[in-house]
């Protein structure tokens, strides 16, 4: 019985397959396609099929992982573009700053016309290069500068707070400019510094010098009779190498240091020379071996006046012997 009916139930259905209306194929032909699509409107009418609008519901969903509820009204748009514009514009960092020694000074402090200095001159590490810029002043610098040059410029004045706080500086170099006077503590205060060269300025009057330097060189300058310190140099002991040359000097400036290794005074006006200038009249074996190279040529001094003078040093020193 189960096999019967079965049987019937796939003749029907047969049957009322074979009895359906087939479709009629839509042709897509490119010159018909305008009628086409009314055809196409006219089969798919939905002019008369009723569309329900549905009601959209405007939620705000929290991230995932947040578990905390905003404690804050929310900013208005023009504070969040105020911050945006903010986070998005690059700051440039100040010399100054109180962040981490690896982050700051980057562009260095800001010069008085509001441009950082590193902009301006060449930084390269704890150097700074501002060589034939025309500046007028020394510029702030970095608190981390160790190695200053701002030659053949038209600075005038050398300010005591200039070098304010630099305690890494160990070099400066003014060559070529238009200095006439320098603040007392201008250098004084400066612990690390071994190297100070001032040569072709208009000096007339050195300040106290830091004990720490081996090197000077104030050559080319308008020192004259008082514009060294009497003792100026005594307590440096590290002092190798002292160039005074033309500045009208005329007198040699003592005591030396031991460790004096170079001192260059030619084209100035020294007359005359002490025995006891160099060596020690009253121990004849005293020898100063580090005080090879004098030179005093260019002034109007004879050497052969005071022959005992040099009776301690391992070479003559370079002048007129006549």
């Amino acid at each position: 019985m189960k096999m019967l009916a079965r049987l019937v139930l796939g003749l029907v259905i047969l049957d009322a397959a074979m009895t359906a209306p087939t479709p009629k194929l839509i042709n897509l032909d490119s010159e018909t396609y305008d009628s086409i699509l009314e055809e196409l409107d006219n089969l798919y009418n939905y002019e008369n099929i009723p569309i329900r609008q549905a009601e959209v519901e405007r939620v705000t969903v929290m991230p995932l992982g947040s578990r905390e509820l905003p404690t804050s009204a929310p900013q208005s748009e023009e504070v969040q573009e105020e911050e945006e514009e903010e986070e998005s514009t690059p700051r440039l960092i100040d010399g100054s700053s109180s962040l981490e020694p690896e982050f700051t000074g980057v562009l260095g402090p800001h010069t008085n016309e509001d441009f950082p200095t590193c902009l301006l001159c060449t930084c390269i590490s704890t150097t700074v290069y501002c060589d034939d810029h025309e500046l007028d002043a020394i510029p702030p610098l970095p608190r981390n500068t160790a190695y200053f040059y701002s030659r053949f410029n038209r600075i005038k004045k050398i300010n005591r707070n200039d070098f304010a706080s630099l305690n890494d500086l160990k070099r400066i170099d003014l060559t070529s400019n238009l200095i006439s006077e320098i603040d007392e503590d201008a250098f004084r205060k400066l612990p690390r510094l071994r190297e100070l060269v001032l040569r072709d300025n208009k000096i007339r009057q050195l300040p106290e010098l830091p004990t720490t330097l081996t090197f000077i060189d104030v050559s080319n300058n308008r020192l004259g009779r008082k514009g060294i310190k009497q003792e100026a140099f005594k307590d440096m002991f590290d002092l190798h190498h002292l160039y005074l040359t033309d500045n009208n000097l005329d007198h040699i400036p003592l005591p030396l240091p031991e460790n004096l290794q170079a001192l260059h005074l030619q084209n100035n006006n020294i007359l005359e020379m002490h025995e006891d200038t160099f060596c020690n009249v009253k121990n004849l074996t005293y020898i100063r071996k580090a005080l090879e190279d004098i030179r005093l040529d260019g002034n109007p001094i004879n050497l052969s006046r005071t022959p005992q003078a040099y009776i301690c040093l391992p070479r003559l020193p370079i002048g007129s012997l006549v």
